[in-house]
């Protein structure tokens, strides 16, 4: 699980020049090329192939998913066997924490973010993947604290995404929830606000510098208009929660996820929120290599990597 012990906020670099998204959808990959931009592929999954969740059993169908995984893969000919692999925000859970004090040690921080996780999550802390980023440091002279992002993954859960990619014939070189794989795509310094759909959740966000201000994900209902009423509704909160802290109100939201920023904006039919995709893809001549899968994920994990 060392794998999954990396930076895992919005700051880039320090990972593998290739990456793979694993979505209910499908397999999204991408390489750099040396002083190129990055190459894309996507393959879909048959349905039912992939189930994102706590629980174990994630890769519900191992064979389509490797097979699936090495095609996407090979088409992007990374030049490194070491791949970042972007999952579902349904399989890990993501928290911003304040502390009066951290540690600066690495195995006394993750002491003390265990004994925090243990009230939040039900899964064994002792044996899941951990990691996490300090997004500002705190002072004790100024009484200030310190806030923490932290990402956690049940260890059976990890070990299904990275056993896949093995099986592929690649090697989990860091391990990203979906979301904040994206936000490392989003080169802005300035405050924005960011949701991600995909077939299972919601991921609503808000990003200022180097700072996640909110981050929340929402499980989704199967049934359509209560389903688009939650999301209009999780837009809402995230809203309100942006103008109090920010004391502005945002015009603005980024999109990624399994639909374009026109389906999201009838979505959420709100004509004061225009929506921008994170990523865009127009121009890059990718249509033909992904389709309608988005390259956010990917594309934030390969953010900063040098071929």
């Amino acid at each position: 699980m060392a794998g999954f012990r990396v930076p895992i906020g919005i700051a880039p670099g320090g990972r593998p020049a290739a990456a793979c998204e694993i979505s209910s959808e499908g397999v999204v990959a991408a390489s750099m090329a040396s002083g190129q931009l990055p190459v894309y592929a996507a393959e879909s999954l048959p349905p039912a192939s992939v189930e994102p969740s706590l629980n174990e059993g994630n890769i519900a169908r191992t064979d389509a998913v490797t097979s699936t995984l090495r095609s996407a893969l090979n088409r992007v000919q990374p030049k490194t066997k070491a791949v970042t692999v972007v999952v579902p925000d349904a399989a890990v859970r993501v928290f911003i924490l304040d502390f009066d004090t951290f540690p600066a040690r690495e195995e006394e921080a993750q002491a003390v973010l265990k004994v925090r996780l243990r009230k939040s999550v039900h899964f064994d802390v002792e044996t899941a993947g951990i990691s996490y980023q300090v997004l500002s440091l705190g002072s004790e002279i100024a009484g200030t604290q310190w806030r923490v992002l932290i990402a956690v993954i049940p260890s059976a859960v990890l070990t299904e995404y990275e056993s896949a990619v093995r099986a592929a014939g690649y090697e989990p070189g860091a391990v990203m929830p979906s979301t904040l794989a994206t936000l490392a795509a989003v080169d802005s310094q300035e405050a924005l606000m960011a949701a991600h759909l995909s077939e299972k959740t919601l991921t609503t966000s808000i990003v200022s510098g180097d700072d996640i201000l909110l981050y929340r994900m929402l499980e989704l209902p199967d049934e359509r208009e209560t389903r688009k009423a939650e999301v209009q509704r999780a837009v809402a909160v995230a809203s309100a929660f942006y103008e109090d802290k920010l004391q502005a109100r945002p015009h603005r939201i980024f999109h990624s996820g399994m639909l374009s920023a026109v389906e999201f904006a009838e979505l959420l039919d709100d004509p004061a929120l225009s929506v921008s995709e994170t990523v865009v893809k127009t121009g890059l001549g990718l249509s033909a290599a992904v389709g309608r899968h988005s390259i956010a994920g990917v594309t934030g994990a390969l953010a900063g990597t040098v071929a």
